[in-house]
């Protein structure tokens, strides 16, 4: 799609004016507390990031333990400019048990829409953790960022992902059919995505 005609700027979409997203922390759900990553959760986050089977579906090798210091010293815990990313370390509410990573990304203000993503340790898969923090996360997108659409772009090949997309409520709008050049080798990408106004009745 061409996102710009010569001679015609973009008018934005209809909605609130957002310069950013700065949200009070910690955030939390039923079961967990999301927070910004700090220095000394390096040891954490590089179990997470240097997890072969974690990584698996992501643009990311395991990152050894110097990239993962690199990595989580550039972390973000604010937005302030389209195209930046902020990941949050998700936490079982009443411990510093580490579960994952959640993050969101401002895509466009013009076209108000945020991509979100998710990491999470495979000893605590199946509990529905990745689901409820992703939940939260949806719920910043739509009410820090005004975002009128929210998206999950994934391996095509990650179904526990796409599971998680489908409990949130999320269409499957789209897979793309060798569209990536990734570690190596051609992948499938899938896309989902939900409305503010969709989100609002089908919440999880």
């Amino acid at each position: 799609m061409t996102h710009e005609v010569p001679g015609r700027p973009l008018e934005p979409a209809p909605g609130p004016e957002v310069h950013g997203l700065h949200p009070e922390y910690p955030i939390r759900t039923g079961r967990l507390l999301l927070r910004p990553w700090g220095a000394s959760d390096l040891d954490d986050f590089h179990r997470l990031r240097g997890d072969p089977e974690v990584v698996r579906y992501l643009y990311d090798r395991p990152l050894t333990r110097a990239e993962a210091e690199a990595r989580l010293a550039r972390a973000r815990s604010v937005i302030d400019a389209c195209g930046q990313w902020m990941n949050l370390a998700v936490l079982l509410a009443g411990t510093d048990e580490l579960l994952g990573d959640v993050g969101v990304c401002w895509i466009s203000a013009i076209h108000r829409e945020v991509e979100i993503g998710y990491t999470f340790l495979p000893e605590h898969h199946g509990h529905g953790y990745a689901t409820e923090a992703a939940a939260a996360i949806v719920d910043l997108a739509f009410s820090g960022l005004g975002a009128h659409r929210v998206t999950g772009r994934i391996d095509a090949r990650n179904t526990a992902s796409a599971a998680v997309l489908g409990r949130l409520g999320m269409r499957h709008e789209a897979h793309f059919v060798e569209n990536e050049w990734v570690k190596g080798e051609w992948t499938d990408e899938s896309v989902y995505a939900v409305l503010a106004s969709e989100w609002a009745s089908r919440r999880p």
